[in-house]
């Protein structure tokens, strides 16, 4: 039996008790990243599963992002602690068939905080944690793009990631001298309890290819806007 090569780099993953983000620290782990993964309140999930079998490289941390307390508490909790790589993975839906002339306004705001504004106060309050060569990736989607939606559907889930789109743009422009990379990251439709069972990519599809598309842009700097194949997504 072969051991997992080892590497010096680690990141943290926000949103990573199951899914995509649940995946992601899989797939580090597999590549030899240390890791630290964040889920929300005390409970057992599949991230202390996979801690308990990786050799003491997988931390998982608890916090809310929807809380900025409870970001800011966890930014002390790892104070001191450089990370090569911090990607946010947050997103809850709607109907796909709900549009704005029906949803609530508690459900507009739900995703708005969670899918836009949570995780870009997670970049806000972290960066300081990122090396200055590293890189800051957030979860976004193909469901974002402006300029790809030509069949409607899911309209609020769509304006809560073009907002999300919009913010890292601004953070970006904010911080034009900073040689961090940015990445906004479309995974694809991937069959997860967000996308459900009719998407046609699996996990398994979608994140070793997310992973790779990180990786090539690594040190690059910049923002951009990418698919899981390492395409540029349209605004």
């Amino acid at each position: 039996m072969t051991s997992t090569p080892t590497t010096d780099r680690s990141a943290l993953i926000i949103g990573a008790s199951r899914g995509l983000g649940l995946a992601l620290a899989a797939e580090y782990l597999a590549r030899g990243w240390r890791v630290t993964g964040t889920v929300r309140g005390f409970g057992r999930t599949g991230l202390h599963d996979l801690a308990d079998s990786s050799d003491g490289r997988l931390r998982v941390e608890s916090v809310d992002i929807t809380v900025p307390e409870e970001v800011a508490v966890l930014h002390d909790r790892l104070a001191g602690t450089v990370f090569d790589l911090l990607f946010v993975n947050a997103g809850v839906t709607n109907g796909p068939e709900e549009t704005v002339a029906d949803v609530s306004t508690d459900t507009f705001t739900h995703l708005m905080v969670t899918n836009a504004l949570s995780p870009m106060r997670v970049v806000e309050a972290l960066r300081d944690l990122v090396a200055p060569r590293g890189t800051i990736g957030v979860m976004s989607s193909g469901q974002g793009s402006v300029a790809d939606n030509e069949r409607g559907g899911f309209e609020v889930y769509r304006a809560s990631k073009s907002a999300l789109n919009q913010l890292m743009r601004s953070f970006a422009a904010r911080r034009a001298d900073d040689p961090r990379t940015l990445l906004l990251i479309a995974p694809g439709w991937v069959r997860t309890g967000l996308g459900g069972p009719a998407a046609p990519l699996t996990v398994d599809q979608s994140i070793p290819r997310v992973v790779d598309t990180i990786e090539a842009q690594s040190g690059k700097g910049g923002l951009q806007y990418l698919d899981h194949q390492g395409r540029t997504v349209r605004w």
